[in-house]
């Protein structure tokens, strides 16, 4: 059954036992509304009939592991529309993290090399990158609000006007309106993961790493927003209704025009 979405010209279904296969693997799948089931299966399928996947170092792509990657990254854009992912068409899968080595040169101009353990990675108007494990985890990682998948799209959404800075495209009034939201809660995130790690103090639900900066805090929040909104909830009230307007709202203009057609990188 490999590869059955890659033969039509129109998005055909998927099949019944495999998706039934997903929302058992997926709890956080399962557990929405009816019609927005329906919705992510058909957005699912659409998803599969416009990326190539690429399985790295001998990794097989089979339809349980397609549909697992699209079940999963049409969430954010259930409402949005699959034009938020026009930029890009290739997905790598590896089979489990990977080690990439980076160089960054500061303001001496001195250059700096290490090595950073990765789960996934976004790049700008390019593939996306994800570690097999880490998906198949997520059905058991949602308890913590970690999801490879859905961080990673969230990137690629911030990305559409540009280098990831933890605000999506949106009119200058509500870019203003995010970024104070969203800010206010990434200063108190930082200080509650520095209380943690410098001062014993309690961990953070949220995944630590959401403290680098504004890009990453949206791209961790938004993983948690979509696969255990309950918690999320309690943690960040303010955050979860500021995306509720932007992710959810149907027919409202997320970015100063059609929400389908999101607007390109300025020239």
């Amino acid at each position: 059954m490999f590869g059955w979405w890659r033969r039509r010209r129109a998005a055909p279904s998927i099949p019944e036992p495999l998706w039934r296969q997903a929302l058992a693997a997926y709890p956080f799948l399962a557990a929405r509304p009816h019609d927005e089931r329906e919705r992510l299966r058909a957005l699912a399928a659409q998803f599969l009939q416009a990326k190539e996947f690429h399985g790295a170092q001998g990794l097989a792509i089979t339809d349980e592991l397609a549909l697992a990657v699209a079940a999963q990254a049409v969430l954010p854009v259930l409402h949005l529309g699959l034009r938020w992912y026009d930029d890009f068409v290739g997905i790598v899968v590896h089979p489990d993290q990977v080690v990439a080595r980076r160089t960054a040169q500061d303001d001496a101009g001195v250059v700096h090399e290490w090595e950073e353990v990765l789960a996934g990675e976004a790049m700008e108007r390019g593939p996306v990158m994800l570690s097999w494990r880490d998906v198949q985890d997520a059905g058991a990682s949602a308890e913590q609000g970690y999801n490879v998948v859905v961080h990673e799209f969230i990137h690629k959404i911030d990305m559409r006007d540009g280098e990831p800075d933890g605000c999506p495209p949106l009119p200058a009034g509500r870019r203003r309106e995010w970024q104070d939201v969203l800010g206010a809660a990434y200063q108190r995130f930082r200080e509650q993961v520095v209380i943690a790690e410098r001062f014993a103090g309690e961990p953070t639900w949220l995944d630590p790493y959401g403290a680098e900066n504004p890009g990453e805090f949206f791209a961790v929040a938004g993983e948690a927003y979509f696969v255990n909104r309950a918690r999320f909830a309690q943690e960040f009230p303010a955050l979860l209704a500021l995306f509720d307007a932007f992710f959810l709202a149907p027919g409202h203009s997320r970015a100063g025009g059609n929400p389908e057609r999101p607007p390109s990188r300025p020239a």
